[in-house]
C-alpha cells in the first residue's frame, strides 16, 4: 500500500536532501511538499530540545494533510562540546532573529577564536518525528561526529558545513559535497532508521516506537 508523506518544511535545502535519500530507495513511499496543502504554517521552534521542535512541526501539519497521510519533521542543529552544546536547538538563529548563515558562521568562529584543534569538537545531531493516522509516532534519532575549523573551507551545502569537518575526512561538509555528505550525515543517519521502519514495521499497524 503506497504511503503518503509530507513534508513539515519550508526548507528546500532539507526538502533536497531528504528527498533524495528516499527515492534512492525502491520504497512504496511518496513524499510530498506542504505547498500542497497551502505551505507549512508558522510553528514557534520554542522547545529546548531537536525532538520538541520536531514534534510541534509536525502536529502543526497533520492538521491540514488528507487523514490517510503521515506528516514528518525533523529538527536539526550543531552542538560545540566547548559551547557547552551551543548553538543546539538555536542553530539557525544563533546570530539573532535575522540570522544568515553568514552571520552565524562568524558568530560561531568568534566565540571559538584562540580554541585548539583538541577542543573544537562538535557533533551535528538531527531528530525526526513521523506522526500517522491513529495517534503513531515515530521518533528517529542521527548525529555525525567531527570539528570546527579554523575558517570557512568550500562553497556547497548550507548553514556551517563550511565549518564542519567529518570525522575520518579531511575535508568540511561544503567541501565535499551533496552526495558524499548524503552519506554520512546526521539528517542521513537518521533517514536511515526511518528506512529501516519503513521497510520493517510500516506494512502493520504499530504501537508508538522511539530510536531515542
Amino acid at each position: 500500500m503506497l504511503m503518503n508523506i509530507y513534508l513539515a518544511s519550508g526548507n528546500a535545502n532539507k526538502a533536497k536532501e531528504i528527498g533524495l535519500l528516499l527515492a534512492a530507495k525502491a520504497l512504496e513511499v511518496t513524499l510530498e511538499s506542504a505547498a500542497l496543502v497551502g505551505g507549512m504554517p508558522f510553528v514557534e521552534e520554542d522547545k529546548d530540545s531537536f525532538e520538541g521542535n520536531a514534534r510541534k512541526k509536525a502536529e502543526a501539519l497533520l492538521e491540514l494533510i488528507p487523514e490517510d497521510s503521515w506528516a514528518l519533521a525533523d529538527d536539526s542543529g550543531l552542538c560545540v562540546e566547548c559551547l557547552h552544546g551551543a548553538p543546539g536547538v538555536k542553530s539557525a538563529r544563533f546570530s539573532g532573529e535575522n540570522a544568515t548563515d553568514e552571520t552565524n558562521n562568524e558568530k560561531l568562529l568568534t566565540l571559538m577564536h584562540g580554541n585548539s584543534p583538541e577542543t573544537r569538537r562538535a557533533a551535528f545531531k538531527c531528530v525526526l518525528v513521523l506522526l500517522g493516522p491513529g495517534g503513531q509516532e515515530h521518533v528517529f534519532m542521527g548525529e555525525c561526529q567531527g570539528s570546527i575549523t579554523l575558517e570557512k573551507k568550500g562553497s556547497s551545502g548550507f548553514g556551517y558545513d563550511p565549518l564542519f569537518q567529518p570525522d575520518g575526512y579531511s575535508r568540511t561538509f561544503a567541501q565535499l559535497g551533496l552526495e558524499v555528505k548524503n552519506r554520512i550525515s546526521h539528517r542521513s543517519n537518521a533517514l536511515r532508521e526511518l528506512l529501516q521502519w519503513l521497510r520493517a514495521d510500516a506494512r502493520g499497524p504499530k504501537e508508538k516506537n522511539s530510536f531515542m
